[in-house]
């Protein structure tokens, strides 16, 4: 590796770490600021962390908090290197000759308490085998997907993943977009996981810095995002009726995660800690 590629690395993994620490912040904050009608009833949620080694090298830390806001929400950052076995290989790009690997990133899911405040996942990520790039993504599952309770959420959310892609060259609105509706889809059910966002892969446009600058945006664009939605309608009251509605459509989030996700599967088969592979699982969840 060569000391560009290694300054590059670091300055990656850097990233993904200094953002943890604010995202787990600025949430704590919203933790904080909570003032619904049973906010005297529990403190204010705070992350604890974990660290955990990975068998080929490097490894990573879990922070997971259980809040008044934040039902169950996980951060995880990891820099992880190995070789892939036999079978996985030629699955991923730059593999064909050689299993090696080395991946750095941040992915976090959120699941609210409340049913009026839409659940959250963003990750994005750096992997170099024979071949570099940048992938990631984030996405909104509202709980109450058949109503326009959170229609002004959803609308939010996509300008501001827009703006963000329409402000760096090598980002694509209208395919990443795509890209997310295609892949966060529940084929057995026929159906979305929930409203979408953006998704990208195989991020490598020839300019490393311009994929890392957009990468950058999207962890930023997410940081003002998803605060100011959640502060918007959290203090409101709901229904038992809601609640019932939101454990009924998280199983749709545990089905995807365990059948289809990616990042899952990367996990697992690069020997993973599991409880991070997992955090992504709702604390609660029924099927009718």
């Amino acid at each position: 590796m060569s000391p560009l590629e290694e300054r590059r690395k670091s300055a990656a993994s850097a990233w993904f770490n200094a953002l943890r620490d604010r995202i787990c912040a600025a949430f704590e904050a919203i933790e904080d600021d909570y003032a619904g009608p049973d906010a005297a009833d529990a403190a204010p949620g705070r992350f604890s962390r974990r660290a955990w080694d990975h068998a080929g090298g490097g490894g990573g830390v879990s922070a997971v908090m259980r809040g008044r806001v934040f039902e169950k929400v996980g951060v995880n950052v990891s820099t992880v290197s190995g070789t892939f076995p036999d079978d996985f290989r030629g699955r991923v790009p730059g593999t064909d000759e050689s299993g090696a690997y080395w991946a750095s990133g941040i992915s976090l899911v959120a699941h609210m308490r409340s049913p009026r405040v839409p659940a959250v996942h963003m990750n994005t990520r750096h992997i170099v085998t024979g071949e570099a790039w940048f992938g990631g993504g984030a996405d909104l599952t509202p709980s109450l997907p058949d109503t326009d309770l959170n229609a002004a959420e959803v609308a939010d959310f996509h300008a501001a993943l827009k703006a963000c892609c329409d402000a760096h060259a090598p980002a694509d609105y209208p395919r990443f977009k795509k890209w997310a509706d295609d892949y966060f889809y529940l084929p057995h059910r026929g159906e979305a996981r929930g409203a979408g966002g953006i998704f990208y892969d195989n991020l490598a446009s020839g300019d490393w810095e311009a994929d890392f600058a957009f990468t950058r945006a999207l962890g930023e664009t997410f940081l003002e995002l998803f605060p100011r939605l959640a502060r918007r309608r959290m203090n409101e009251p709901f229904a038992a009726e809601e609640r019932a509605a939101q454990l009924v459509r998280r199983g749709r989030y545990v089905e995807f995660n365990l059948l289809y996700d990616r990042g899952t599967q990367f996990g697992l088969q690069t020997g993973g800690d599991v409880e991070a592979i997992l955090m992504s699982l709702p604390p609660v969840v029924h099927w009718p």
